[in-house]
C-alpha cells in the first residue's frame, strides 16, 4: 500500500527531497550561479504521497519554494531512477518578479537545468513576453524556444494581434550574459511583416547597459534634407562606454560621438559630431562639448566645462543647444560652513554678429575667498573677503574712451565687514552693517586709462523691519514686513574703468544691497535711503500670494546706472513685484520697473497652468530703448509653451515665441507623440523664422519610433490599450 498523506500546509523537504533544487531560468539571468543547496526547499500541496516504486507525487494546488524562487503547478511527479520531473500544468515559475516562465506541461532534470516545457511563455519584469510551442533549458545557462512570438504590447484574448511582435524560427536566451538571439526573425506591425531580419540580437530587459543599436530617429531640415541617425552603443567596462551615431542624408555626413567615463570620485562625458556637408563644401565641421567633476581630497572639487564649434552657424544647422556664446570652464572649489574658496579660468567664444571675437574678453581668471568670524566680543559675524579678476582681448588695439578694443584688465580686492542683528520691543528688528574694501585696478593696451589706481571705500548701514502676522478666519495667514534702510558709501580713488558692471538688474534681491553693482568694479557712493514692504498670504485650501514694492533714494546722481536699470538719478524706479498661486494649479508672477512719469521702464510676466492632463507656461517682457545697453529699439516678446494629453495615449505639443515689436514670430513648434505599453512614437516640427549672415531661416522635422521591452526605458506612466471591442 501506498503511503499516503494529506497536506494542507507547507511540508520541509529536506530530508525527502534534497535533490529537488529550483534553479528556472531566472537565476541565472542575474548570477549565473544555482541557488544554495543548503537553503531548504519547501512543498505545499493538496496531496502529497510516494508511490511502491519509490516515486514522489504531489498534486492539487502544489506549490514549491526555495530562496526567492517559486514554482507552481496542478502536479509533480518525482522519479529517482531516472533523476527527471514530469510536471503537468498550468506551470507558473516566478523569481523575484524579474522573470516569469508560464507553460502547459514541462519534463525537466532533478534541477532543472535541462528539459523540456510545451506551450510555453516567458514573461521579463512583467512587460516583454516571449510565447513558443516549445521551450528547452540546455546546461541551466541557455533557454532556446521554437515557434516564438515576442512582444511587449498587451495581448488580447479575443486574437487580435499586437501592435507590434517579432516572429522568429528559434530564439535563444543566454542567461549569463542576459541577450536574446533571434534567427529568421520577422518585425510584424498589426501582423503584416515589417522587416526581416535573418539574425539579430537584442539585451533582454534585466540588463541596463548592452552594447547594441539604440532607437534610430529620421530628421528633416529645409538647410540638410532628410536623414536617418542610427545610434550604436558601445560599452567599454563596467564604468564607461562611447555612443557613435551615423547621421546620413543627400546633403550632410555626419558622425555624433559621445564618449561617457565614471571614477570612483568623479565622472565625465563629452559629446561631438565631425561633418562634412553641402552647406559648407570641402570644409571640416564639427563640435565638442564636454563636462566633468571630481571630489578631490580635502572637500576641493574640481569641475570643468569645455564647449566648441567650428563655425558660428553649426549649432543651429544641425538642432544643438541654441547658444549665442560659448563658454568653456575649469574651476576648483571648496565649500565648508565657515570658508568658501573658488578659483577658475573661464574663455568665451561669441557666435553673434554684432560681435568680434578679437574685441570681447575672451579669456578670464577669477579667484575668490571668503572666510565667516564669530567675535566674542562684539558679537555678530565678520566676514573677510578677497578677490582677483583678470579679463583678456586677443586685440592689441588700445582702447579709447568710447571703444574697448584690445583693453586688458586686473582687478583685487579686499573686504572685511561686521554684521549683527539685534531684536527690540514691538517685534522691532534691527540690523547693522560695516566695513570697508580696498580695490586695485591695472588696465593695459589702453590710451585712456593709463594709470594704476587704487582705492578705499568704507561703508555702513542700518536696516529697521517690523514683521507682523494675523491670522484669518478661514485658516490663512498674513504677514506684513515694512522695511527701511539708511546706508553709506564713501568710493574714494581715482576713475576706474567699468566693464563688468555695464548691466544693472534692479530686483528684490539687491533692493537692500549697499552696492547693486553685479561686480565690485564698480560701487554706489553717497547716503541712500531704502523703504519698501513685503506682503504675503498663505492658505492651506485657498490662493496664495506675496507682493514687494520698494524704491531707493540717494544723496547724489550716480551718471553709471544706465537709464532702464531703473537706478538713475537721485530716486529710483519704484520696484513692484510679486505672485499669486490658485488651488487649481494656475500660477502669476511679475516683476516691473516703474518710473516717475508712471511708465514701465521694464516689465515681465510669467505664467504656468497645470491640470492632470495639460499644462501652459508663458513668459511676456517689455525693454525699453536704452542705448548704453545697445538697444536702439524696444523690446516686446512672448513665449508660449503648451502640452495636452488628448487621451491616455496621445498628447500634443506646442510652443511659440513672438517678437511684438517686430510683429514677427522668431521661433514655432507642434509635437504630437503616441505611447502605450510597448511603443512610443514622437513627431515633431520646428520652426527657425530669424536670420543672421551665417544662419538662414529653417523647418525641422523629426520622427522618432522606439518599442518598449529590450532595455528602453519609457518613463513612469505606461498606458495600456483596451481588449474591448466598443
Amino acid at each position: 500500500m501506498p503511503k499516503t498523506g494529506n497536506l494542507r500546509r507547507a511540508l520541509l523537504l529536506s530530508a525527502v527531497l534534497p535533490w529537488l533544487v529550483l534553479s528556472p531560468p531566472a537565476l541565472q539571468a542575474q548570477t549565473a550561479v544555482p541557488p544554495d543547496p543548503a537553503q531548504p526547499a519547501m512543498l505545499v500541496a493538496d496531496q502529497v504521497f510516494i508511490t511502491p516504486d519509490r516515486t514522489l507525487v504531489a498534486e492539487g494546488n502544489v506549490e514549491a519554494f526555495q530562496g526567492n524562487i517559486r514554482l507552481r503547478a496542478k502536479k509533480i511527479t518525482f522519479d529517482q531512477t531516472t533523476g527527471t520531473l514530469q510536471i503537468e500544468g498550468p506551470i507558473r515559475i516566478d523569481q523575484d518578479g524579474d522573470i516569469t516562465i508560464l507553460a502547459n506541461a514541462a519534463e525537466l532534470d532533478q534541477d532543472l537545468r535541462n528539459g523540456l516545457l510545451t506551450g510555453a511563455r516567458m514573461v521579463f519584469q512583467q512587460q516583454l513576453q516571449l510565447a513558443s510551442l516549445q521551450m528547452t533549458r540546455v546546461s541551466g545557462r541557455y533557454t532556446q524556444l521554437y515557434k516564438t512570438a515576442v512582444t511587449s504590447c498587451h495581448v488580447c484574448d479575443d486574437g487580435r494581434p499586437p501592435l507590434w511582435q517579432i516572429r522568429a524560427e528559434r530564439v535563444t536566451h543566454d542567461q549569463q550574459e542576459r541577450q536574446l538571439y533571434f534567427e529568421s526573425a520577422q518585425l510584424r506591425v498589426l501582423d503584416v511583416p515589417v522587416f526581416y531580419f535573418p539574425a539579430i540580437r537584442l539585451p533582454d530587459p534585466s540588463l541596463e547597459r548592452a552594447s547594441g543599436f539604440l532607437v534610430p530617429s529620421v530628421r528633416s531640415t529645409s538647410n540638410l534634407g532628410t536623414g536617418l541617425k542610427i545610434p550604436y552603443f558601445f560599452t567599454l567596462g563596467p564604468h564607461k562606454d562611447l555612443t557613435v551615431a551615423p547621421y546620413i542624408s543627400s546633403r550632410t555626413r555626419t558622425l555624433d560621438l559621445r564618449y561617457r567615463q565614471a571614477f570612483r570620485r568623479g565622472r565625465i562625458e563629452f559629446n561631438g559630431a565631425y561633418t562634412r556637408d553641402d552647406l559648407y563644401p570641402d570644409q571640416d565641421r564639427g563640435y565638442i562639448f564636454g563636462e566633468g567633476q571630481f571630489d578631490l581630497p580635502r572637500d576641493y572639487r574640481f569641475t570643468f566645462d569645455v564647449k566648441a564649434v567650428s563655425d558660428d552657424a553649426y549649432l543651429e544647422d544641425y538642432g544643438l543647444p541654441d547658444l549665442d556664446r560659448l563658454r568653456s570652464r575649469a574651476e576648483l572649489a571648496r565649500i565648508r560652513r565657515d570658508s568658501l574658496f573658488r578659483t577658475s579660468l573661464t574663455h568665451y567664444k561669441t557666435l553673434r554678429d554684432s560681435e568680434v571675437q578679437s574685441d570681447i574678453p575672451s579669456g578670464i581668471a577669477e579667484a575668490f575667498y571668503q572666510k565667516r568670524y564669530f567675535p566674542a566680543l562684539t558679537g555678530g559675524e565678520m566676514r573677510l573677503t578677497l578677490q582677483g579678476h583678470g579679463h583678456h582681448r586677443s586685440s592689441s588695439i588700445e582702447a579709447t574712451a568710447t571703444d574697448a578694443n584690445g583693453r586688458d584688465l586686473a582687478r583685487l580686492s579686499a573686504d572685511l565687514s561686521w554684521h549683527r542683528t539685534w531684536k527690540f520691543g514691538y517685534g522691532i528688528l534691527a540690523e547693522a552693517e560695516l566695513g570697508a574694501a580696498a580695490d586695485a585696478f591695472r588696465a593695459y593696451d589702453d590710451s585712456f586709462f593709463t594709470e594704476d589706481v587704487t582705492r578705499l571705500t568704507p561703508r555702513g548701514a542700518m536696516t529697521f523691519r517690523l514683521p507682523m502676522t494675523r491670522r484669518e478666519a478661514s485658516g490663512a495667514t498674513q504677514y506684513l514686513e515694512p522695511i527701511l534702510q539708511l546706508g553709506w558709501r564713501d568710493e574714494g580713488g581715482g576713475d576706474v574703468v567699468s566693464e563688468e558692471s555695464r548691466f544693472v538688474e534692479f530686483d528684490q534681491g539687491n533692493l537692500l544691497s549697499l552696492s547693486r553693482f553685479p561686480s565690485t568694479d564698480a560701487r554706489e557712493d553717497g547716503f541712500t535711503l531704502v523703504y519698501g514692504t513685503n506682503w504675503a498670504r498663505y492658505s492651506p485650501n485657498g490662493w496664495q500670494a506675496y507682493a514687494t514694492i520698494g524704491q531707493v533714494l540717494r544723496s547724489e546722481d550716480d551718471t553709471r546706472f544706465t537709464k532702464s536699470s531703473g537706478l538713475s538719478g537721485t530716486s529710483s524706479d519704484l520696484l513692484l513685484a510679486g505672485q499669486i498661486k490658485f488651488g487649481d494649479g494656475l500660477a502669476l508672477s511679475s516683476r516691473g520697473l516703474l518710473n516717475g512719469s508712471l511708465n514701465f521702464s521694464k516689465a515681465e510676466v510669467r505664467g504656468e497652468w497645470h491640470t492632470h492632463r495639460s499644462s501652459l507656461s508663458g513668459t511676456y517682457l517689455w525693454l525699453g530703448t536704452d542705448p548704453d545697453e545697445d538697444r536702439v529699439e524696444e523690446s516686446s516678446e512672448i513665449w508660449v509653451d503648451g502640452r495636452y494629453d488628448i487621451n491616455p495615449s496621445w498628447s500634443a505639443s506646442a510652443r511659440l515665441r513672438y517678437d511684438i515689436a517686430g510683429a514677427r514670430a522668431t521661433r514655432a513648434g507642434l509635437g504630437v507623440a503616441y505611447q502605450n505599453e510597448c511603443v512610443t512614437v514622437d513627431l515633431s516640427v520646428n520652426r527657425r523664422y530669424t536670420s543672421t549672415t551665417s544662419v538662414e531661416p529653417t523647418t525641422d522635422f523629426g520622427f522618432t519610433i522606439s518599442l518598449s521591452g529590450f532595455s528602453v526605458k519609457s518613463g513612469n506612466k505606461q498606458y495600456r490599450r483596451s481588449c474591448s471591442k466598443t
